[in-house]
């Protein structure tokens, strides 16, 4: 088995266009950003949601781990159809996660501790309760009509009846896209719940409705914006009016997806939004952060969203190494292959080395826990393998997510019935598939609960462990949704009193890349493409001394994905006998005392960072 090491000379450089020193690239190019899902981070008055209140009271345990951002998920007045997901008012707070006034705490805390705030931002759908679809749907004549997609029944067919949709696209959350409203006597679409329109932003009045709301928070002390599903807002409307069927591929219902995904105008409107809300303020030398979530992207869209050229979005969230364990839908599991792991994440480096940047994950709010996903989450290997992967991610280029819980090693639930089971999206695809839908029953409802056991949203929502008293510390009340029962042993409190936790192994990769130039700027090169069990590649970086001379700065990083020892092929380590070890999962290993020794095996979940530095050919700058 081969390295596929290229030549030196062949080697991109690492750092960043036109910066001259590490220094001088972007702010978020060294920062690592905390997702802080409100409803499940801590609840301060007991009624078992999280708020506000209760993530300022938890803000030394930010401050403790590093992080540089935190990404709040929406906390702006909704009905909570899809847990804030479906907004009604943009401009305030929801009661159930408190007030403006907490809000303003909030910020004023995370920026007394060096931190920033970005709000997540949901503009492709508003609630069905917003002011705006309520004028809209109020009549076919009324004036904010056009604000969303409202379309009659399909030609030659009653409208309401099943087949009349004006596509045949499906939901996100399962069944149609459209919604007919016996008012008007049209559909709208929603690609996701019903409850959430999609707003039509063909319609400039629609996009500067949003901007000016986006500039209000920003006024405010909001330092950017997470911006949901940003590359579904553009259409392939036709001049007529008309949307295409997608194509069948299971079920009644088409994909309408080629339709709608990285749409015919998606980057004139980023890049409208650039100059109208971001680029003054910019300007004035404000530091704010952009990242677009962008389901179904293609590397070359991702990188025509991510150069700084083109001033659109500063980073994006892909999803290609989040579909490698599932078919066409998350309720569909397959086996995955670290070799198909390692294709997606290299291919996305490679094609965003230049120009671009990546935003690197593995948790969020809608997908399970890594450790149960794609480690092992048995108490033989949960630590270890929480660590391995924090370490394979975090070691790529990029900017890194940590999703709440991540960092303590948090697990899938030990859900086994319907009725434990919140998410919207999860409950709707369990509907149809089990035939409870008027559609054909394509699974049993012990094979569903098995699916939901290993892909529910819901694995990700569980209130946070914060230590091992009832509810994990996180309400005094009754949780809405229940506390995973391994709380007792995986928490916060424990994990901060031992320092072999995975907590602490987090807060150290957090300092790397603040303080590692090479680490958030050397360039990347993947190694054993093909291995089974090995995930290794190299980053590095040339820098210039006082003297003029150009030094090279290299890390290898070795990680073993899976519960057997592996041993790293010869050529693979060939020129690093002499390398010092600058991070690794097991303490007291071979390496312990700064040199790799018998780094060449790795243990079951095993993990470490070889570095090397040396004048690259005594080059002198330029």
């Amino acid at each position: 088995m081969t390295s596929s090491a290229p030549t030196p000379d062949a080697r991109p450089r690492g750092g960043w266009p036109g910066a001259e020193t590490p220094g001088d690239a972007p702010w978020w190019t060294r920062s690592v950003v905390y997702q802080v899902y409100p409803r499940s981070f801590q609840d301060s008055d007991g009624d078992g949601v999280g708020d506000l209140p209760g993530i300022t009271r938890r803000l030394d345990h930010l401050e403790r781990l590093g992080v540089d951002v935190v990404w709040l998920s929406p906390v702006y007045r909704s009905p909570q159809a899809d847990n804030g997901y479906d907004i009604s008012d943009y401009e305030d707070v929801d009661p159930l996660f408190g007030s403006l006034a907490d809000l303003d705490a909030l910020i004023e805390g995370l920026h007394a501790r060096g931190m920033k705030l970005v709000m997540d931002l949901v503009v492709n759908h508003t609630s069905d309760e917003h002011p705006w679809f309520v004028e809209s749907r109020s009549s076919a004549d009324s004036p904010r009509r056009d604000w969303y997609w409202w379309r009659p029944a399909r030609a030659g067919m009653e409208p309401g009846a099943p087949g009349a949709e004006p596509t045949n696209w499906r939901s996100f959350f399962g069944g149609s896209a459209w919604r007919f409203d016996e008012a008007t006597g049209e559909y709208y679409l929603h690609l996701f719940d019903t409850k959430q329109p999609d707003l039509n932003w063909e319609n400039p009045e629609v996009r500067h409705a949003v901007y000016a709301m986006m500039r209000r928070w920003l006024d405010r002390g909001v330092d950017g914006f997470r911006m949901d599903v940003i590359n579904l807002v553009s259409k392939d409307v036709a001049p007529d009016g008309s949307l295409p069927d997608g194509e069948v591929h299971w079920g009644t219902f088409g994909d309408g997806s080629p339709h709608y995904t990285d749409g015919p105008r998606v980057h004139e409107f980023l890049a409208e939004m650039h100059r109208e809300v971001f680029a003054p303020y910019l300007a004035q030398g404000r530091e704010i952060l952009t990242v677009g979530e962008t389901p179904g992207v293609t590397v070359e869209h991702g990188v025509r969203y991510t150069d700084p050229d083109r001033r659109e979005v500063d980073m994006v969230f892909q999803f290609e190494h989040m579909g490698i364990d599932h078919g066409a839908t998350r309720y569909d599991p397959v086996r995955w292959d670290l070799a198909d792991l390692k294709a997606t994440l290299g291919r996305w480096q490679a094609g965003l080395a230049d120009r671009g940047w990546n935003a690197l994950y593995w948790d969020n709010h809608d997908q399970p826990r890594v450790v149960s996903r794609f480690g092992d989450d048995s108490p033989a290997h949960r630590v270890a393998s929480a660590k391995a992967l924090a370490l394979l991610l975090h070691l790529h280029r990029g900017t890194p997510y940590v999703y709440q819980g991540e960092e303590l090693g948090m697990t899938n639930a030990p859900f086994t019935r319907v009725d434990q089971y919140q998410d919207v999206e999860s409950l709707g695809y369990f509907r149809e598939l089990t035939g409870r839908t008027g559609g054909p029953r394509l699974r049993t409802d012990g094979e569903m609960l098995a699916v939901l056991a290993h892909a529910s949203r819901d694995h990700a929502r569980t209130p946070v462990q914060w230590d091992a008293t009832a509810n994990a510390g996180f309400t005094t009340g009754t949780p809405w949704l229940e506390v995973n029962p391994n709380h007792t042993t995986i928490n916060a409190e424990a994990a901060w009193a031992d320092e072999d936790s995975v907590l602490h192994f987090y807060r150290r990769l957090v300092a790397l890349r603040r303080d590692e130039p090479v680490v958030a700027l050397g360039d990347f090169h993947m190694l054993l493409p093909e291995h089974e069990a090995v995930y290794a590649f190299t980053r590095g970086l040339d820098t210039t001394r006082t003297d003029g001379t150009v030094v090279r700065d290299e890390l290898l990083v070795l990680v073993n994905v899976g519960g057997q020892p592996q041993d790293v092929p010869d050529d693979v380590l060939a020129g690093w006998e002499d390398a010092s070890t600058l991070v690794a999962t097991h303490p007291g290993g071979p390496d312990a005392g700064g040199r790799p020794g018998a780094v060449g095996h790795l243990l079951p979940w095993e993990g470490r960072v070889l570095r090397r530095v040396g004048e690259d050919a005594a080059r002198p700058s330029a």
